[in-house]
């Protein structure tokens, strides 16, 4: 069709050629479009033959209709010999062109004819190929006009064949002269138009002499069409086709559902389906067992449970068979009954899973199963809106190779924001932001600048996505695929730095979003400076000294500068080397930073940023996408926080250019010199009371360990001081040491610290057991050597192997080694190898103390007279003392410290009973015993009265000696623990 403002017709016409025999015959030596000499056809021709002579020839068409006939070679009547003149023989369509709507004229190149290589290349390609030909559709102006000349027969070295090794295709163009404009271009059935191929996720494009490769990687029923070949060669644009067919695969037959419960009561009769991709090849199927059915569809209820079979095949392809299973319900089955939960959901049998398809406008399907009680599980939807899921796959194929990234990328990101509207389920969002990440790795790998509307509407649909109130749509997306957070801070990163230089400067904001863009001269201020409107003031500088080197190849440079506000929530809580556990809270932003010069991202140069007041300790971090096997994490490689001079805010230096944010302590013992210097003098205090007390050990020991129960119970109290001496130097000196997980002696003090406590502990727990021992075994002896060697196995082996144990599991993750002190991270996990096994050993003493406070109240307050029972009181208040710091109950408040927002009050507390625990010990443990006490009165006085009195000790289980029997008064004796009488 030629349009009536400029209608254009350009013929070949073929003349007869008069004269004498080898007479020589051209094209004209000028063209109507370009002034270039054509192709000389036919060099030497004999007399009497023909030649094609293109001539330029304009007719007007007033209703718009073109001659079926003109679309025919047209031949005339062959003139005289004898005549001078030259006749025409014939006359045929070389090039077709219409008018557009902005007054161009779009010429296309009809089927033996093509472009001379000058006219295309000064004339842009139609956007949208005509008659489906990418290569022969050019653009001229309203004063132009071109025609395509005739292309003579492609020569067998230049052809296109195909192979296929193994799973990867590869479609190789073999010619013998040098060619340019090389371009790839494939025409999948049932599609409107060719799309031309880009180096992408499955494309490759290689060149070398003599030939050129075109590769497809994993390959699919998606890559079947037909390849086209353009280039230039001889002066001409060339054109060569390969039609390519790749069989289906079992991943590609859909069988739905894919199991079935039937039941025979309820259900006339159900209709299996079985969907293949649309195809050149044609697909035959059939249906095993056939009883009843007939095609897709089965109208018959089985007698019992069958598995029905779906068989495809194709002549000289590969056949695939698909299987759905069928239950039949019978009587006494559990069964999970009917419901209208979103949609209409039959009677499934327990253990299965019913499937139907997605409600309303929405596509794939609604799965749900039915658990072994006959109770419904919860709704798996998978369903997506189509309009998003068209966007994902166009948006996919780009990625993959397939299209044409610079037009097609704004016009994507121009239709996401409305879009983002109609987010209602999982699937959903995913789809956005999978759409948004294949966006970005276009842009990445094909250099696309983005102009201001195309990124402003991607800005929005960030916005858009952050600012979501249905926070449960994120958390059954992140379900689904944990690391999309990453992926959206990824995409965010990209393509925020690609704006095309001529719509810098650029300023942009939102609630959730801003940003803002600066394009610096080869001559550019000595620093840049930017800062930002949020919840406190934030301010970013990047020092001169960093941009200088870029200066150096006179080129421009933008600089990138964007917040994000709660995306740091939706991130996933992994944490870097030296970070520890996930104990951390974020400030609700994220501050990202990117410099383009060149074309090229440049990541080096030192900025500082002030993310104002952060209560808490902090750690200036950023978003390392390597970490965690690419699913990304937090890391503080490369910065540090300054606090700054002039006022209270938090200041981070890094030495890279990425997202940065802050990560806060949630749980913080708060900063209190009072409370550092309690620690101080109560750590002294129990120092020197641990070794007075071994000083009188040494003075008294052969008297106070004269039988097998004060032996064990002495040894074990000993080696519990020692460790606890040991421990308490270690972690008082500590603070002397530069802490940092880099210092080896650190390193060491904090195992050694963590190995004595542990080792406290476990002491404790012994003494807790021989006594339980005690009150459980009344007449069983202990055997003094077997029981003291499971004592040091206990007290020993057990705290070293779990110490070594969390030395070389979190060590190597970072997570072991405070920054701050020469302890244990109290914001990883590593703390918890000590807190875990302590709260442990604390509860067992606790139910060993409880059972030996019920052996004294028991006998003497139910019978006993007031005396008595005053006396069994007392015995009882002298027991707690005794053993709550021989048990180390008074670590159990180390829970309250462990809670978040909790007062001082409990800090106070524990660091009174605990750090003064070493002067407990020596008063209540080893002064209060009578044995001790008469044995320094013996060796210092020289003098001892005669003693009848009971010992309050552990190795007595504290019941006074009036309670062993009731036989002066009357009452029945009552069994309990015998008592060790002072000899």
């Amino acid at each position: 069709m030629v349009g009536s403002a400029a209608p254009v017709l350009l013929l070949a016409v073929t003349l007869p050629l008069v004269g004498s025999p080898g007479a020589r015959a051209s094209q004209p030596g000028q063209s109507q479009a370009g002034g270039e000499s054509g192709q000389q056809l036919d060099q030497e021709s004999e007399a009497g033959e023909s030649v094609l002579v293109s001539v330029y020839v304009q007719l007007d068409f007033s209703n718009e209709t073109w001659p079926a006939a003109l679309s025919r070679t047209q031949t005339f009547p062959t003139a005289s010999p004898t005549s001078s003149p030259r006749s025409l023989l014939g006359l045929s369509l070389t090039t077709d062109c219409n008018v557009n709507h902005d007054g161009c004229t779009y010429c296309a190149c009809l089927s033996g004819y093509q472009w001379n290589t000058s006219v295309y290349s000064h004339h842009h390609p139609c956007q949208t190929p005509h008659d489906h030909q990418p290569c022969g559709c050019l653009v001229f102006s309203p004063t132009e006009a071109g025609y395509c000349q005739l292309l003579p027969p492609v020569p067998q070295t230049r052809s296109l064949s195909s192979r296929t090794p193994g799973n990867k295709p590869n479609l190789i163009l073999l010619m013998s002269h040098e060619t340019t404009n090389l371009n790839w271009f494939l025409w999948r059935p049932r599609t409107p138009r060719p799309y031309p191929l880009q180096p992408g996720m499955h494309v490759s494009l290689t060149s070398s002499q003599g030939q050129a490769v075109l590769s497809i990687f994993n390959i699919s029923h998606k890559w079947a069409g037909e390849y086209m070949r353009c280039f230039e060669a001889q002066g001409l644009r060339w054109e060569l086709y390969q039609v390519a067919r790749v069989s289906l695969q079992v991943t590609d037959v859909a069988q739905l559902p894919d199991q079935l419960s039937i039941a025979c009561a309820t259900s006339p009769g159900f209709q299996l389906s079985c969907c293949i991709p649309s195809t050149r090849a044609a697909y035959t199927a059939s249906w095993s067992p056939r009883e009843g059915s007939e095609g897709s569809q089965c109208q018959h209820r089985p007698a019992a449970d069958t598995v029905y079979a779906c068989d495809l095949w194709s002549p000289g392809g590969t056949p695939h068979r698909g299987l759905i299973s069928g239950t039949i319900i019978q009587g006494g089955n559990t069964t999970c009954p009917e419901d209208f939960s979103l949609v209409a959901w039959n009677v499934t049998k327990a253990g299965h899973v019913a499937q139907v398809p997605c409600p309303m406008n929405k596509t794939d399907m609604v799965k749900r199963p039915c658990g072994p009680d006959g109770v419904w599980g919860p709704i798996h939807s998978s369903c997506i809106d189509p309009r998003l899921q068209a966007l994902l796959h166009k948006a996919w194929w780009l990625q993959v190779g397939q299209g044409r990234p610079a037009e097609e990328v704004p016009e994507i990101l121009a239709q996401l924001p409305e879009q983002v509207v109609v987010l209602s389920s999982p699937a959903d969002l995913l789809a956005v932001l999978g759409t948004m990440r294949s966006l970005a790795k276009v842009v990445a790998e094909a250099r696309i600048h983005l102009n201001r509307s195309a990124l402003e509407s991607f800005l929005n649909t960030t916005d858009k996505v952050l600012d979501m109130d249905n926070s449960s749509l994120w958390t059954l997306a992140q379900a689904q695929q944990p690391s999309m957070g990453s992926n959206l801070l990824l995409a965010v990163e990209t393509l925020a730095r690609s704006l095309c230089q001529e719509d810098h400067p650029f300023s942009f904001s939102l609630p959730s979003v801003q940003m803002q863009t600066e394009l610096l001269g080869p001559t550019f201020p000595s620093d840049y400076s930017v800062s930002f409107s949020t919840q406190s003031q934030l301010q970013a500088q990047i020092l001169g000294h960093s941009l200088a080197p870029l200066g150096h190849n006179r080129t421009n440079i933008s600089i990138t500068s964007l917040v994000l506000q709660k995306l740091d929530h939706l991130l996933p809580s992994n944490y870097g080397q030296g970070l520890g556990g996930s104990l951390y809270a974020t400030p609700g932003l994220i501050l990202v930073i990117s410099i383009m010069a060149g074309g090229q991202a440049f990541n080096q140069g030192e900025v500082i940023m002030n993310f104002g007041d952060i209560d808490g300790t902090s750690h200036c971090v950023f978003w390392d996408h390597n970490l965690f096997q690419g699913k990304g994490g937090w890391s503080d490689e490369g910065c540090q926080v300054q606090e700054a001079s002039a006022s209270p805010t938090t200041q981070c230096i890094c030495q890279h250019l990425t997202a940065f944010s802050i990560l806060m302590s949630r749980h913080r013992v708060p900063k209190n010199p009072t409370l550092d210097l309690l620690g101080q003098v109560g750590l002294g205090a129990s120092i020197l009371a641990l070794l007075v007390c071994l000083g009188v050990y040494r003075l008294v020991w052969r008297v106070v360990v004269r039988n097998r129960v004060a032996y064990l119970r002495h040894a074990a109290l000993l080696n519990t001081v020692l460790c606890l001496l040991a421990a308490d130097t270690c972690f008082l000196g500590a603070a002397l040491l530069p802490p940092g997980p880099r210092s080896p002696l650190c390193l060491a003090t904090a195992f050694l610290s963590h190995f004595l406590y542990l080792a406290t502990f476990f002491w404790m727990l012994a003494q807790s057991l021989m006594l339980a021992h005690q009150l459980l075994f009344v007449f069983h002896q202990l055997s003094k050597h077997r029981v003291l060697s499971l004592m040091v196995v206990l007290g020993y082996l057990c705290p070293m192997g779990l110490a070594v144990i969390a030395l070389g599991l979190y060590l190597p993750q970072g997570q072991y080694l405070g920054e701050e002190e020469c302890w244990l991270d109290r914001k990883g996990v590593g703390l918890y190898t000590f807190v875990g096994p302590v709260l442990t050993i604390v509860g067992v003493n606790g139910l060993v103390l409880a059972m030996a406070v019920l052996k004294l109240l028991r006998p003497s307050l139910s019978e006993g007279p007031q005396v008595e029972k005053r006396q069994a009181l007392l015995g009882v208040i002298k027991a707690l003392l005794i053993l709550t710091p021989i048990f180390g109950l008074t670590w159990g408040l180390g829970l309250a410290t462990l809670l978040e927002e909790v007062s001082i009050v409990p800090h106070y507390i524990f660091t009174v009973l605990n750090t003064f625990q070493g002067v407990f010990i020596l008063l209540f443990g080893c002064l209060v015993d009578k044995k001790v006490q008469e044995a320094l009165l013996k060796r210092f006085c020289r003098s001892q009265a005669p003693s009848s009195t009971l010992s309050l000790v552990p190795d007595e289980t504290y019941i006074p000696e009036h309670s062993k029997g009731r036989g002066e008064n009357g009452s029945s004796p009552v069994a309990t623990p015998t008592l060790s009488r002072q000899e």
